[in-house]
């Protein structure tokens, strides 16, 4: 079984997921911090990680970078507590198999688990196929700059000057979007539009 290691600076977090992943039968291992992380990680088993994107010394993001340039690419999931599209943009591009907000349900922390431990290891930019570009066809135009705006990383305020639109108008072609496409989840939405060329 692979194991999940989880990187956290606030030891409340590190306790409750252990104990959340151990009773559903996973082996797990935690860290302080991204520096403890990388001193072992070429010498761990597979695994996938879970790593807070909000960390001192170094975040979750320069963590993801790191582990690219020791060609260490473990499958990542990343978590925080004050996620922001930017952030979430930033993450998909490095690989990060799925990005959380907390608090999060059990059920979706398993789900991105399960995704992560069946990730190839190698780099996840898949080339577009056909049916992923199929799926953001029923898009119209509008919905479509508003997708690649959120891709770009822009807030919802930063699009509406863009295209001197409401916020709200906006956010409703953020949520057509996303009910079009059936991404449950931004960090999903951002990771079928980069697969597709997006």
């Amino acid at each position: 079984m692979a194991e999940v290691y989880v990187i956290d600076d606030d030891e409340a977090v590190r306790k409750s997921l252990t104990f959340m992943l151990r009773s559903a039968g996973m082996l797990v291992r935690t860290y302080e911090g991204a520096e403890e992380f990388l001193r072992e990680a070429e010498y761990l088993a597979p695994g996938c990680v879970i790593t807070d994107m909000r960390m001192p010394e170094m975040d979750g993001l320069e963590l993801m970078r790191r582990l690219k340039v020791a060609n260490l690419p473990l499958p990542t999931i990343m978590m925080t507590g004050h996620g922001d599209v930017a952030m979430a943009v930033e993450a998909m591009k490095l690989g990060a198999v799925d990005f959380i907000e907390k608090p999060f349900r059990e059920e979706d922390l398993f789900k991105s688990i399960a995704q992560a431990q069946v990730a190839d290891a190698s780099p996840r930019a898949t080339p577009a196929t056909p049916q992923d570009n199929d799926v953001f066809a029923v898009l119209t135009a509008r919905e479509r700059e508003v997708l690649k705006c959120v891709v770009a990383g822009l807030t919802n305020k930063e699009i509406a000057r863009e295209f001197d639109i409401s916020p709200r108008t906006v956010e409703a072609h953020r949520a057509h979007v996303m009910s079009k496409v059936g991404a449950a989840s931004l960090s999903e939405l951002v990771r079928m539009a980069i697969q597709a060329g997006l």
